[in-house]
């Protein structure tokens, strides 16, 4: 099978998505699937080259919805070669551009998927501080998205969550079929003492255990609520570990007030975005990791935390949460400063036999649910069902 995963971009800093997609990609490959992809970026894009597959590059773009005349002359000409077509995500002119060149094939069409990645989640069309962007992504799914939705062979969801949610934020909503296929994650590297070394020279100011967040330093995320609650327990005498606050987008008006709102508190920590060792090193020395998301289809960062047998303290939003709540992986509360000061309160008070119980059981989460091999066996049976 020969596929074309279609894409707006490829940047790591812009989210999940490309992450996903690679990782997609390597396990498809060790079934004997190929990929290529086409992306709206732009060809001199950095990062492009650090892909390990065929990438075809049709930006650069033009305004938010990412126009780019290159991208449907491409499509145009090759699309009729591939067994199947997968688009990625949503809003963008690559769903607009993949429906009108596939709509137009008379003979040898390639069936036609659309993974969501969450973007049919109703949070985004209710969030408070969202009105303009809802109600373009409203506009958008009347003249434009609907019609992919609608007309392609089955849509693709990362859980069950993700499924559920989607059913409920626009209509028309009648898609030709709805799949489950989950998402998986690479095992970790085995850890070394240069993983630490790397995070510790990122870290500068850490002195003692830490709890870790990685992850964009967005409103979505819920960084003001943990820097509100982590304050809140620190004013009330609790002992807390250190909590590193890691991820991109620190220079955005969000980012400055996030470090604005932890007042230089010596014990709240944020060390921009970690790669590499540094992040792997991050991972490995936290006693767990933490993430109050108001939204969260999947979360790579979650399941990364889980392989490096890290329990997970989480909000209810994060799609993920019941998998982690079977097998007792994690804490799981609401996506409120309350909510979040619970999450904190609730591993603090349990004993360091309870904490390395969640760790063990972190793990067999992972492996149980999350690996590479099964979702990409999940993947390819759904897609060969038609």
């Amino acid at each position: 099978m020969q596929i074309l995963h279609v894409v707006s971009g490829l940047d790591p800093k812009s989210g999940g998505v490309s992450q996903a997609l690679q990782t997609m990609i390597k396990g498809l490959s060790a079934l004997s699937v190929r990929s290529e992809v086409v992306t709206l970026d732009d060809p001199q894009a950095v990062y492009l080259q650090q892909m390990a597959f065929p990438v075809y590059a049709t930006g650069p773009t033009k305004s938010s919805w990412q126009y780019s005349p290159n991208f449907r002359s491409w499509m145009d000409d090759h699309v009729a070669k591939y067994d199947l077509v997968l688009v990625h995500g949503l809003w963008h002119y690559h769903t607009y551009g993949t429906y009108q060149a596939w709509a137009q094939l008379k003979s040898k069409k390639p069936r036609l998927y659309v993974m969501p990645h969450g973007m049919l989640d109703p949070w985004f069309q209710r969030a408070a501080g969202r009105k303009l962007k809802a109600l373009r992504n409203w506009l958008f799914w009347r003249l434009i998205e609907n019609i992919l939705i609608n007309k392609a062979d089955g849509l693709l969801f990362t859980c069950e969550m993700e499924k559920e949610l989607a059913e409920i934020t626009f209509r028309p909503y009648l898609p030709k079929s709805k799949k489950v296929v989950s998402l998986g994650v690479e095992s970790p590297p085995v850890f070394t003492l240069a993983m630490k070394k790397a995070f510790i020279e990122k870290c500068r100011g850490l002195n003692r255990p830490f709890m870790l967040f990685i992850s964009r330093i967005n409103v979505k995320k819920g960084v003001d609520l943990l820097i509100n609650a982590y304050l809140r327990l620190k004013a009330e005498g609790i002992e807390l570990p250190q909590l590193v606050i890691a991820g991109p987008g620190l220079e955005t008006a969000y980012g400055q007030e996030m470090q604005q709102l932890a007042d230089g508190d010596p014990d709240i920590l944020f060390p921009g975005m970690l790669e590499g060792n540094a992040k792997w090193g991050g991972f490995y020395s936290c006693e767990a990791f933490v993430l109050p998301s108001h939204q969260e289809n999947f979360g790579v960062a979650v399941v990364e935390a889980l392989a490096c047998s890290k329990p997970v303290l989480i909000s209810n939003q994060v799609n993920i949460w019941k998998e982690i709540a079977l097998e007792q992986a994690g804490i799981i509360e609401q996506d409120t400063e309350n909510g979040t000061y619970a999450l904190l309160r609730r591993w603090t008070t349990l004993t360091s036999d309870q904490q390395q119980e969640m760790a063990r059981r972190a793990k067999i989460a992972f492996e149980t649910h999350f690996t590479v091999a099964q979702a990409s066996e999940r993947m390819l049976h759904a897609l060969n069902r038609n």
